[in-house]
């Protein structure tokens, strides 16, 4: 018979203590991200709208919302760029221009995200393959897919679909609502599910949560299957204001390598059990008012990067040097 052991008194409390003090760091580090990047831009005479920011940043948003519920798990995803060139592909060539097909488009590549996420979590899971070299692999699988088969714009986007990215309600873009949503809801069932706590205790143990009765199997195939829908919803963004879809949204946008780095950068530890999805909103938006002062700063592309690979570094460092000794 199987007992589950009980959780040590006060855990849930303590991490979420602990959770606390890493969303006030990583908030206060946004917040000097922001202050800095809008001193630097008004000195060169440009200007910094957050609106605008705020929709630059819905598309990796999205996604790392996905990237951060696998990383959570211990795991972690590098076919989710494919699968929104994909979504985008498929999407469009589904709707070709009939605003009749559009929910049609949608449910299809939903569905083909779901198979996705399903085939990445039972390779990892029941095939013992580590999730880089098995989401690698699905990955390396669609780009020869997309290869073969599309070679630039592809199908057509009925004008109605693209109120998704150009639309306001009540002043605010449709998109940035959208972006709320996925973050709020992907907060929710971290905080108050049973499938989120059991996401927790598989990133931390799989073997302790295994001992005490959690199904670790089923947890990160949910939680791949989670990632990939978010990955889904971001190819139907881009989709959408694109108008057309196209085999390269989803590498030229680096969502596999960006959305881990806004993870790490929120605070969420790669080895999982650590983190959370507002942590991974603030890292998505440090990224982006980063981008924007580069554009108007017309920084060297090439420095850029450099810049931005030693801040993220910089800031994960001293993010675990804080949490050194510390139990999640």
């Amino acid at each position: 018979m199987n007992a589950a052991i009980p959780a040590m008194p006060g855990a849930k409390t303590l991490r979420a203590r602990l959770q606390a003090v890493g969303l006030f760091q990583i908030y206060g580090v946004l917040l000097l991200v922001l202050l800095v990047t809008w001193g630097l831009i008004l000195g060169s005479g440009g200007n910094i709208n957050l609106t605008n920011t705020l929709v630059r940043s819905v598309a990796l948003g999205i996604v790392a919302v996905g990237q951060t519920y696998v990383i959570l798990g211990g795991s972690l995803d590098l076919s989710v760029a494919y699968q929104v060139s994909i979504t985008a592909v498929v999407a469009s060539i589904v709707m070709d221009g009939s605003t009749s097909r559009i929910w049609v488009a949608v449910l299809t590549v939903i569905a083909i995200g779901v198979v996705i996420g399903l085939i990445n979590g039972i390779v990892i899971t029941k095939f013992h393959i580590n999730a880089f070299i098995a989401t690698l692999g699905t990955s390396l699988i669609m780009r020869g897919l997309l290869d073969a088969t599309v070679n630039n714009y592809a199908g057509a986007v009925p004008p109605e679909f693209q109120r998704l990215g150009y639309d306001t309600v009540l002043g605010l873009p449709v998109s940035i609502l959208l972006l709320f949503a996925v973050v709020g809801l992907g907060w929710f069932i971290l905080r108050y599910t049973r499938f989120g706590h059991h996401l927790y205790a598989v990133g931390a143990s799989q073997e302790a949560a295994r001992v005490s009765g959690v199904r670790s199997d089923r947890v990160i195939i949910l939680a791949h299957v989670i990632c990939s829908v978010t990955a889904v919803l971001t190819g139907l963004f881009i989709l959408s204001r694109l108008s057309a879809g196209a085999p390269w949204v989803g590498p030229d946008g680096n969502y596999d390598l960006e959305s881990i780095a806004a993870v790490v950068l929120g605070g969420t530890a790669l080895m999982g059990g650590r983190g959370g999805v507002l942590g991974t909103f603030a890292g998505v938006l440090i990224l982006a008012l980063l981008d924007n002062a580069f554009n108007q700063l017309q920084v060297n592309p090439l420095l850029k990067d450099v810049v931005r690979g030693v801040i993220i570094i910089a800031a994960v460092a001293a993010f675990t040097f804080r949490q050194r000794g510390r139990i999640p």
